[in-house]
């Protein structure tokens, strides 16, 4: 059967996915509380869970990416979730501190190659007019995830137990993937796009891409380290990254250790920051594709938004002082800042490099970005336990700031990279 208008069926589908990957990751933070009644963890130890996680993530973000290029995303995006549902349901039966922390390694992995995934599928059915709020959409689903999971599983901890909010969010990976195998494919292979989208599309990447894209095998992995543009985003990951990882890993334990609140409570205030953050990818995605609309430039069109973005994280600085109703304000005004950026961000890798090698550089940049977020864990853990919250919030909120500053300096102009097929490593970057 034709569906009309099946690309945005496609990023619907990867947008769900989205979800349930961040539903899956957010399980341990917000039943924490819970958790520890059954398994002693201090702030350190959860600190290292969190490290092991990222450090599993970051590693399989570069791989997965990579082996995404190489298989294809229809089969090789539906193994990636079969593994971490598999791994969540695994954390509901561990005994110990131990058994919890192998979880955690094997959620990583099976999680680190769902955005280079999901850029790649983007990347193959949106043009460049349509790609910011594609990337908005599917990102949405990482705040839709997030923001369910503090209600969800408070429920299902009073209803049953800590466990079974992993077992139950983990199978609801192993549903999804039922209905990405029947219905995913590439639109030149597709049997649900109409004659008119196939044609569109074809027609849109010709004119945008031309003949840099023309052939779309990958480039040896080691090359892409050649290129400036690259190195940017890999600079821009490694900072905000941080950030980001640091507000969802630690809001819900905030609530408790500072605030004071139950898990009940801690389900009825945290969704509201993740809410905004999905506003954030939405609107980023929009104000970028609305600006492009307006025949602004491409290179324009996604550093406007990213600015804007930018200039909400400082709003972190005031958390700790704060009543509790602003402090829900200002962790959302963070949250809905770093969406946004992460939508234009992730973007850019579709913007920049042929689709041959959008999942590896985007895995890649990812990969990077997320040991950032493991060194910065590691820290916020040491600065929490010996000095409170305040000075890692005041961190957290700087690194945006700082990495738009890095972005006007390293990536001067958002254009298409040509890259060679088959190039020898450069001595000089090439921009």
């Amino acid at each position: 059967m034709k569906i009309k208008n099946f690309r945005w069926w496609i990023v619907g589908m990867i947008a769900v996915a989205t979800a349930i990957n961040y539903l899956d990751r957010q399980n341990l933070p917000v039943a924490l509380s819970e958790i520890r009644k059954t398994i002693p963890i201090s702030n350190m130890q959860y600190g290292m869970m969190n490290s092991i996680f990222l450090f599993a993530y970051g590693t399989m973000y570069a791989i997965g990416g990579r082996l995404l290029d190489i298989t294809g995303t229809r089969v090789g995006y539906a193994i990636l979730i079969i593994w971490w549902s598999l791994a969540n349901i695994f954390h509901g039966l561990v005994s110990g501190i131990m058994g919890l922390g192998i979880a955690r390694f094997l959620l990583g992995v099976g999680e680190g190659g769902s955005f280079p995934g999901s850029a790649k599928v983007v990347s193959e059915w949106f043009p460049a007019k349509e790609r910011a709020l594609a990337f908005g959409i599917f990102n949405t689903g990482s705040s839709v995830g997030a923001t369910i999971a503090p209600p969800m599983i408070a429920f299902i901890v009073y209803l049953f137990s800590w466990r079974w909010a992993f077992i139950i969010s983990g199978l609801l990976g192993l549903f999804w993937v039922i209905g990405w195998l029947c219905l995913y494919t590439i639109p030149s292979k597709s049997k649900r796009i109409t004659e008119t989208e196939k044609n569109y599309l074809a027609d849109s990447f010709e004119k945008e891409r031309g003949a840099a894209d023309s052939n779309r095998e990958t480039v040896p992995w080691m090359s892409l380290f050649g290129y400036r543009k690259v190195w940017g985003l890999i600079v821009i990951k490694f900072l905000t990254d941080a950030g980001w990882y640091f507000f969802i890993f630690w809001l819900p334990k905030y609530l408790n250790d500072v605030r004071g609140l139950n898990i009940q409570q801690i389900g009825a205030y945290a969704w509201i920051p993740y809410a905004f953050a999905g506003g954030g990818s939405l609107l980023g995605g929009w104000l970028s594709s609305f600006l492009i609309g307006r025949k602004i430039s491409l290179d324009l069109s996604r550093k406007i938004p990213m600015a804007i973005a930018a200039a909400l994280l400082p709003a972190s600085l005031l958390i700790t002082h704060a009543s509790l109703s602003m402090a829900i304000v200002f962790f959302s005004m963070a949250m809905f800042g770093h969406q946004a950026w992460s939508t234009m961000v992730q973007t850019l890798t579709a913007d920049m490099f042929p689709s041959g090698t959008v999942a590896s550089v985007a895995g890649l940049a990812g990969s990077v970005g997320t040991y950032g977020a493991m060194l910065f864990s590691l820290l916020a853990s040491y600065l929490i336990t010996h000095f409170g919250y305040t000075p890692a919030f005041i961190l957290a909120g700087l690194l945006h700031p700082i990495s738009f500053i890095l972005v006007l300096v390293i990536i001067k102009k958002i254009e298409l990279v040509k890259m060679k097929i088959d190039p020898s490593p450069k001595n000089q970057l090439v921009v």
